[in-house]
């Protein structure tokens, strides 16, 4: 069983600021640094760590070969990614003091896949397989629809939300990961039981996991719902901790962990992902996780 991940890969230019900019304003930043990023290719990283077989697809634009050396040395197949003629996708992102952040992204090269890659990712999948989408690349719904009548585990976590996602073939995914302003704008509920009340309705044979953040998650399918809270830490940096969740929690899913066990081993991997510095800082996550989880099972 292996996983393939239909996904985004960015350049982050992540700046430390005092208060998120303003309209109008100009804003010195206290620093700045360059790095690896985009939920596909955050999320690859994550599963990666979490020690299930990993094959990214996408695109990237010209010079981005060290983005593809960082995928290959953690284990990542990286034969389904190819070169587009526009420029790697970025994104530029504001981290505040409490590790809360803001981002504008540019697709680039994430918004130029065709159907030859729809078609070659399709001919890797076996049954039994997951799928990986998230909505920083084009083509999703195609490749929803695609899958439809194959024995494939369809997973879709709809960020960034575009008006677009209500076109996408939804009934036809199997489980939905997404937070709470998604899961709002997806079903035009406010609090999180409405929300995912609202989903199991309208999507009864998916699995819903709705992230809070701070406060955990909850949890629904046609036979169960339950909450998972989050670990609490001294939060510096958030960027990519929803990834991070969604990675360690599909990598135990794979690797046949009970539901609730997968769930809170995401929440763990979040947490720590928190208390580091970048989007790429899900590389050094894995370690710190595996070691940790190592003490937690010791008697």
């Amino acid at each position: 069983m292996k996983i393939i991940n239909l996904g985004s890969i960015n350049i982050d230019h992540v700046y430390q600021v005092d208060h998120f900019a303003q309209p109008g304003e100009t804003l010195q930043a206290d620093s700045y640094k360059v790095f690896p990023g985009g939920k596909g290719l955050n999320q690859s990283l994550a599963l990666a760590g979490a020690g299930v077989t990993v094959l990214h697809a996408g695109k990237v634009g010209p010079g981005a070969e060290w983005l593809i050396r960082l995928l290959q040395d953690r284990g990542i197949d990286t034969s389904l990614l190819s070169e587009s003629a526009r420029p790697t996708g970025h994104a530029v992102i504001q981290v505040i003091p409490s590790g809360e952040n803001a981002i504008v992204i540019d697709g680039g090269a994430n918004r130029d896949l065709d159907e030859g890659l729809i078609q070659r990712t399709l001919a890797a999948l076996s049954p039994g397989d997951f799928l990986l989408l998230q909505n920083e690349v084009n083509g999703v719904g195609d490749m929803i629809r695609a899958c439809a009548d194959r024995p494939i585990n369809v997973v879709f976590n709809p960020a960034p939300m575009t008006a677009t996602v209500s076109s996408y073939p939804l009934d036809r995914v199997d489980w939905f990961i997404l937070n709470q302003v998604e899961g709002s704008d997806m079903t035009r509920q406010a609090d999180p039981e409405g929300i995912l009340k609202a989903m199991l309705k309208r999507y009864p044979k998916a699995k819903t996991v709705l992230t809070l953040g701070s406060k955990g998650l909850l949890y629904g399918d046609s036979q169960q719902t339950f909450p998972v809270a989050a670990e609490s830490v001294n939060a510096i940096d958030t960027t990519g901790t929803g990834d991070t969740f969604i990675g360690f929690f599909l990598g135990a899913v794979m690797n046949d962990r009970p539901l609730k066990t997968a769930l809170e081993e995401g929440c763990q991997a979040a947490a720590i992902c928190a208390t580091r510095e970048g989007a790429a800082k899900i590389c050094r996550v894995s370690s710190f996780f595996r070691l940790r989880r190592g003490k937690s099972s010791a008697p």
